[in-house]
């Protein structure tokens, strides 16, 4: 009964099936396989355009080395303040750029808007040699707060990334759970809304360790094979990577999974919306849940084997939970039951009750 992310849970059984098929035979190395080569079409009919492909195995390789390329080290990358590459990536995004500055923005439910972008890079400097010089747009979908941008946000915040010569990149660890949220295409959420650059995530929507990097502008994707050699992430054995994210995109696997983390986060956020003293932080979007719950409902999951995080340390009544592709809902509805009896105060006994008057 694990809450805490959707990073804690196993494999779809689709893609151990696809992983099993791999290791038969032998294939050529470094991304010279078939099942590599595959990608580029196959992904190209799940974004109805042609893109450029590349695998790589972390969601932070992915952001990091696709906002290289389109960065240089006197660069800024503007992006929300809760963002994963300015909080969760140990600097690496400076580090692949070579110095690169991210550039941090405030924003209601962990989203930035065009208005503000377009505030900051008025003043930014751009063309002074004091400054770092604008470079990149970086938006989280779905975000850090478990919200998910708009089609019009998105294509607002794209008119003014163009409109100071910048490039639009997007983190999409929880890509599939945006879309579904949307119930729009994944075209409609990337190159049809602006999106130069997508980091596309499978890992946890029910991958073992695959991620890519997708070029709907393919003029940008010239320098990353070298890029991603350089730093580490072009593998040997590419084909188990692209065998996952194969089978990931192949019959809706990615859209059942992410359709099912949401239906669980949307129970679960429903039953705890029922618990007096428990408030909803940001509206429950996707598959993550940010609420502040009574310390003693707190108290009460963990001494029932829930495992979840305090958002904010140690004494923080706020916690996140997170539904996964492969969330049982008995375990949802124990969740909420378990919440509902240790929010109800036990009271002492009248005195009427103790003297049987």
């Amino acid at each position: 009964m694990n809450f805490c992310s959707d990073n804690v849970t196993g494999i779809s059984p689709e893609i151990i099936a696809a992983l099993i098929a791999a290791n038969e035979g032998a294939a050529m190395p470094y991304g010279n396989d078939e099942y590599t080569r595959r990608l580029q079409s196959k992904f190209s009919q799940l974004f109805e355009t042609e893109v450029t492909v590349f695998p790589v195995a972390t969601g932070s390789a992915a952001n990091a080395i696709a906002l290289s390329v389109i960065t240089p080290s006197y660069g800024a990358i503007y992006c929300h303040a809760d963002s994963h590459i300015n909080l969760d990536e140990c600097g690496a995004p400076e580090f692949y750029t070579g110095g690169a500055k991210l550039v941090s923005l405030p924003g209601v439910g962990g989203k930035i808007t065009a208005a503000d972008l377009d505030i900051k890079l008025k003043k930014a400097g751009a063309g002074v040699v004091h400054h770092v010089q604008p470079a990149a747009v970086s938006l989280t979908q779905a975000t850090e707060a478990g919200t998910v941008y708009t089609l019009d946000e998105i294509r607002a915040i794209s008119e003014v990334t163009r409109a100071h010569n910048l490039t639009l990149h997007m983190d999409g660890a929880r890509f599939a759970n945006a879309v579904v949220s949307l119930g729009c295409t994944p075209a409609d959420i990337t190159w049809r809304a602006g999106v130069d650059i997508l980091s596309f995530g499978a890992t946890k929507n029910g991958a073992m360790a695959a991620e890519a990097a997708v070029f709907f502008n393919r003029n940008l994707a010239e320098t990353f094979h070298f890029r991603r050699k350089r730093g580490g992430h072009l593998f040997s054995k590419m084909r188990f990577l692209s065998a996952q994210l194969e089978a990931y995109i192949t019959d809706n696997l990615w859209r059942r999974n992410a359709s099912h983390a949401n239906k669980m986060a949307a129970k679960l956020a429903n039953g705890l919306t029922s618990i007096p003293g428990v408030k909803l932080l940001h509206p429950v979007q996707a598959n993550e849940i940010f609420a502040d719950l009574p310390e003693a409902v707190i108290q009460g999951l963990y001494g029932e084997g829930f495992q979840f995080y305090r958002w904010e340390g140690e004494g923080s009544t706020i916690v996140r939970l997170v539904t996964a592709f492969n969330t049982k809902e008995e375990d949802v509805v124990a969740f909420i039951e378990t919440a509902k009896r240790y929010s109800t105060p036990v009271y002492p006994p009248a005195m009427g009750e103790l003297t049987g008057v």
